[in-house]
């Protein structure tokens, strides 16, 4: 029902007739729908109860217009399942009961029972079957990003302890990230199964990493979950912000498609990529709250420097701050459509 939607036709290379659109985070605090449905109800309870997950997925698609709903999730609910101690703590982000720091650690890791994915499955059912022809992105952390918040114990700006285990325990870095890497392929080929169109693979934390480290230490396993999923047949979004010198790794990791994060001027970033490789992205989310006129010229920057891209699905450079002005992202869509693309 959505092979031929704007979205998945940018998504497999093609210029579709109109160019498509959606935001991450689109589902959340910028919208009051969203703080009244979430209102009383904890971050993670609100992931795991399917018909509240469904029904925030698809407040954006009715006010918006998007061409994609994206999961109502959070990157640690893979972990929740798997019988992980974490909670994400409003103003803070997640916080693991024990950080996973040694062998010991790993060795004590559960494995995700897929049986356990049934909120998940049941949230992805509902949404498909009120999108009708609009595609739904699943989507799941990548292994780097997911391991960091394991290691640190908590979200943490400079990764001090993520860094030093990559150097000095390779053996439980590689270990720690291969069951991370398990645990995101069973995630990911759930929301398919399900019925999502495209994945997308989240690595918040990848341009934290020098690219040398990156290269040896993340890229392999987010290769695994990327190859791990291909049987599936839908396509695979790769994005990480901060990660202009890793931007062919993304690609070569086997993504369909790279997100383009707001640091990166997109220009440049197709410059590094090639002219075969279908973008999305990258305005710049701070401009929302600029004047229209500003904002409106960015974007239509924005459009002009991906023509060079195979093709282009325009997005931001992260996600939708919770201070945006929904109206400001109805016209947004609005304007995506009044282009080809």
């Amino acid at each position: 029902m959505t092979a031929a939607t704007p979205l998945l036709r940018a998504y497999r290379g093609e210029r579709p007739e109109r160019l498509p659109v959606w935001f991450m985070r689109q589902a959340g605090r910028s919208l009051p729908e969203y703080r009244a449905t979430r209102e009383g109800t904890r971050m993670l309870d609100a992931c795991l109860t399917p018909a509240l997950a469904a029904e925030i997925t698809l407040q954006p698609v009715r006010r918006h217009g998007v061409d994609a709903a994206i999961l109502f999730s959070d990157i640690v609910v893979p972990l929740k399942l798997a019988g992980i101690d974490v909670e994400i703590e409003p103003g803070v982000g997640p916080v693991m009961g024990a950080p996973v720091r040694t062998a010991a650690d790993v060795a004590r890791l559960p494995e995700l029972d897929p049986a356990a994915l049934a909120p998940i499955r049941e949230a992805v059912g509902r949404c498909v079957e009120e999108l009708g022809t609009t595609p739904l992105i699943g989507f799941a952390g990548a292994p780097f990003t997911v391991a960091s918040y394991l290691i640190e114990g908590r979200p943490s700006r400079d990764h001090l302890v993520t860094r030093a285990l990559l150097h000095t325990e390779p053996g439980v870095w590689d270990e720690l990230l291969a069951w991370v890497a398990r645990q995101t392929e069973r995630f990911l080929r759930a929301q398919v199964e399900a019925g999502a169109s495209a994945l997308q693979l989240f690595d918040s934390w990848a341009g934290t990493l020098p690219p040398a480290d990156y290269r040896t230490g993340a890229l392999p396993h987010s290769r695994t979950v990327l190859e791990a999923v291909a049987d599936l047949g839908v396509p695979r979004v790769h994005f990480g912000t901060r990660t202009v010198q890793i931007l062919t790794d993304l690609r070569d990791a086997g993504a369909d498609v790279v997100g383009i994060d707001d640091r990166t001027p997109m220009a440049e970033a197709v410059s590094r990529l090639g002219p075969d490789v279908t973008v999305q992205g990258n305005i710049d989310p701070a401009l929302l709250a600029a004047p229209w006129a500003v904002l409106e010229r960015h974007i239509r920057q924005v459009i002009t420097d991906a023509r060079a891209a195979r093709s282009h699905v325009l997005n931001l450079g992260h996600g939708v701050p919770p201070t945006t002005d929904p109206d400001v992202l109805t016209r947004v869509v609005e304007l995506a459509h009044s282009e080809t693309g």
